[in-house]
């Protein structure tokens, strides 16, 4: 229970809040920056909901770990869950780029829901089964720690190399031109890293916010340009905003962090549209670099 409602038992404790808040305040924006980088690509790709199937992958991954008596927060759970979407990543390489009639999205779609039962199914064999399930939708952003912060944020920086040094063969990929060479290759190895990322950030964020950090900051981002480089900047300011106001406004009203960040990733993006509409953006529909 101490793990969901971390700020009123904190408080309760004498804490400094200020202290309490930078660190939950500092994961997010590792977390974010990353995947507002990865929710531009999913964007541009169409497959909304891979990021969802990959943090259920993530989670399962975990599950089965917690089964056979590895602890939450190990670098064995973490290896599970790496273990575990390295597989979702050959499944969704191999899916996009095969001559199909089944669209991608029908097999990420039905990977999510089997992973998600999978998850359900086998938490039951645990004494803390519904505990595990909570934790994985929402996260123990509130409780995180700066080794784990330190940790993640080392795994982000050298992920996030590899993505500058490569970024025109996994833009041009995501644009839709599968025709270049060893085009599947350079699909598998961004989603092998896109999994890296999700098994880092489910254990701190949970399923929910992950798919609301990676997805929300691009769509708004969208919705005023189709410039690749200027929405990036956008949905960095877009997440940075949000995840600031939410951790303070959990702190104040002592509410549930990682619920409140995804309603509030939910409330940027209903304020996006109303600018939108406002100015009458008109960023076109064709994606440019």
């Amino acid at each position: 229970m101490g793990r969901r409602f971390g700020s009123g038992i904190c408080r309760a404790r004498g804490l400094n809040m200020l202290d309490l808040m930078i660190p939950p305040i500092v994961a997010g924006l590792v977390i974010l920056s990353i995947h507002t980088y990865l929710g531009l690509h999913v964007i541009a790709r169409g497959v909304i909901f891979v990021d969802l199937a990959f943090a259920q992958i993530a989670a399962l991954g975990a599950t089965v770990g917690f089964l056979v008596g590895v602890e939450h927060d190990t670098p064995m759970a973490l290896a599970f869950s790496v273990g575990f979407t390295l597989v979702g990543a050959l499944i969704f390489s191999f899916s996009r780029l095969e001559e199909t009639v089944v669209p991608q999205e029908a097999v990420i779609g039905i990977t999510f829901v089997v992973a998600s039962a999978a998850v359900i199914l086998i938490s039951g064999f645990t004494a803390e089964g519904a505990e595990h399930i909570a934790e994985t939708l929402t996260g123990t952003l509130i409780w995180v720690a700066w080794p784990e912060i330190i940790r993640m944020a080392l795994a982000y920086t050298i992920i996030g190399v590899i993505y500058f040094v490569f970024r025109k063969p996994f833009l041009t990929v995501s644009l839709g031109e599968h025709d270049t060479p060893r085009a599947r290759t350079w699909d598998f190895l961004f989603y092998a890293l896109f999994g890296i990322v999700i098994s880092f950030s489910v254990p701190v964020a949970g399923v929910l916010m992950v798919f609301s950090s990676l997805v929300i900051p691009a769509v708004v981002a969208f919705l005023f340009t189709s410039r690749f480089s200027a929405a990036l900047w956008i949905a960095w300011a877009v997440g940075t905003v949000t995840l600031v106001t939410g951790v303070v406004a959990s702190f104040q009203a002592d509410i549930p962090t990682g619920p409140l960040l995804v309603c509030m990733f939910g409330l940027a993006m209903f304020v996006g549209l109303l600018i939108r509409f406002v100015v009458r953006a008109r960023p076109g529909s064709v994606m440019h670099p």
